[in-house]
C-alpha cells in the first residue's frame, strides 16, 4: 500500500484499515512511506499500534498481526495534514515506484495505492495526468490503461476520463471504444472470473442520440465498434440510453457498463457506494486498487475519515490476486 500525499487522509484511513484487518478478513499487506505519518495518526485516532520497519517484503507476514510492516520512504519535511507541499511530492512518487517495482518482481501479488494530491504533483514536475496514466509508464503496458469503478456487484468504465466535457466529442473513437472494451472483456474473464463478459455500451446523447434526432456519434461512432466486438467474439451490445442503464434490474443484464465519459461512469457508482467504491485498474501487468475518493485535506489530521473505501479497495485486490492464482494453477 503505497501512503499516497502524505498531507491528507491516507494514513489516517492506513492505520483503520489495519486495526480493522482481523474483522474484515484482510491478508498481510505492506505500507510504503513514512512510519512516522503511522504512529502520528495513531495518536490522533486514540490508537495505540506498532509500526515495524522492516527490509525485505517477505518479512511482512511475521509482522502483520502485532504492527504495521513498513517498507521506509521518507518525506523530505514535517507533515502537516491538510497542507500539502511539493518538497514533499518526491517521497509519493518513489512509494509509486516501489511498489511497481515489488508487484513486476512478483514480491507482492498487487498495489493498492492511496489518494495522491495531483496539483501539487504537477506544481513539482509531475508529467502524467494522475495515478493510471503514471502506473502504465512504469509498467510498460503495450495496450492503455483502462480505469474501472466498482461498487458491490456494479462496475464501470469511462472511456474517456479527465478531459473537458467539451473535449469528449473529439476524443471519442471507434478504436477508442473497441481498445477499451477488449480490455475490459478480457480482465473480466482473467482477474475477476466471469467466463464470458457481458459488457453494456452507453450512448453518448440524450437517449442514445434517438436515431439520429439528438446526435450522430451513437450511428457513426459507438455502433460500429460495438458491431466489431461482436464479431470479435465479446457479447457487448447498445449503445444504450445511459440513464436507464443503471437502476437495479438493468444492471442484472451485464458484467460491466462501458460508458462515454468520466460522469456517466462515476454517477452512478459514488451513488451506489458513496463509502465503498474502489477504483480498479485494468490493463496493467499487475493489481492495482484504489479508494475512490480523494486526500480530503479539510479533514486530514482529524480523526474523521472513513476507511471504508480503503478496505474495500484491498478486498478486493486479495480477491483479484486469489482469482489470478487459481487461474493460474488451473492452466
Amino acid at each position: 500500500m503505497t501512503m499516497g500525499e502524505p498531507a491528507g487522509v491516507g494514513p489516517e484511513i492506513t492505520v483503520k484499515a489495519w486495526c480493522a484487518r482481523t474483522a474484515t478478513g484482510q491478508l498481510p499487506w505492506i505500507y510504503l512511506g513514512d512510519p512516522d505519518l503511522l504512529r502520528t495518526a495513531s495518536s490522533t485516532l486514540g490508537e495505540d499500534i506498532q509500526v515495524c520497519e522492516i527490509e525485505d517484503a517477505a518479512d511482512a507476514t511475521d509482522t502483520w498481526h502485532v504492527a504495521i510492516p513498513v517498507l521506509k520512504v521518507e518525506t523530505s519535511e514535517a507533515v502537516k495534514p491538510g497542507a500539502p507541499t511539493k518538497t514533499n511530492a518526491a517521497a509519493t512518487v518513489s512509494a509509486i515506484d516501489l511498489a511497481v517495482d515489488l508487484a513486476r518482481s512478483g514480491e507482492v501479488s498487487g498495489i493498492v495505492t492511496n489518494p495522491i494530491q495531483k496539483s501539487v504533483l504537477y506544481e513539482a514536475g509531475f508529467a502524467f495526468p494522475g495515478h493510471t496514466e503514471y502506473l502504465a509508464h512504469l509498467s510498460g503496458a503495450t495496450t492503455g490503461a483502462v480505469m474501472m469503478l466498482v461498487a458491490g456487484s456494479l462496475r464501470t468504465v469511462p472511456v474517456t476520463i479527465h478531459i473537458p466535457l467539451s473535449e469528449v466529442f473529439e476524443a471519442l473513437s471507434t478504436g477508442l471504444i473497441v481498445a477499451t472494451v477488449t480490455t475490459v472483456a478480457r480482465d473480466l474473464s482473467s482477474r475477476f472470473a466471469v467466463e464470458r463478459p457481458r459488457i453494456a455500451v452507453s450512448g453518448l446523447n440524450p437517449h442514445a442520440g434517438e436515431s439520429g434526432a439528438l446526435g450522430c456519434e451513437e450511428t457513426e461512432i459507438i455502433a460500429p465498434a460495438i458491431a466489431h466486438l461482436r464479431e470479435a467474439g465479446i457479447d457487448a451490445f447498445g449503445p444504450l440510453p445511459a440513464d436507464t442503464m443503471f437502476h437495479a434490474a438493468a444492471r442484472k443484464n451485464y458484467d460491466a457498463a462501458v460508458c462515454m465519459y468520466h460522469d456517466q461512469a462515476l454517477i452512478p457508482v459514488k451513488t451506489v457506494g458513496f463509502d465503498t467504491g474502489v477504483n480498479c485498474t485494468l490493463g496493467l501487468p499487475f493489481i492495482r486498487t484504489s479508494p475512490d475518493h480523494g486526500t480530503a485535506l479539510d479533514i486530514a489530521g482529524t480523526g474523521k475519515a472513513h476507511a471504508d473505501s480503503l478496505i474495500a479497495s484491498i478486498k478486493l485486490a486479495q480477491e483479484l490476486a486469489s482469482n489470478v492464482r487459481e487461474r493460474h494453477e488451473h492452466a
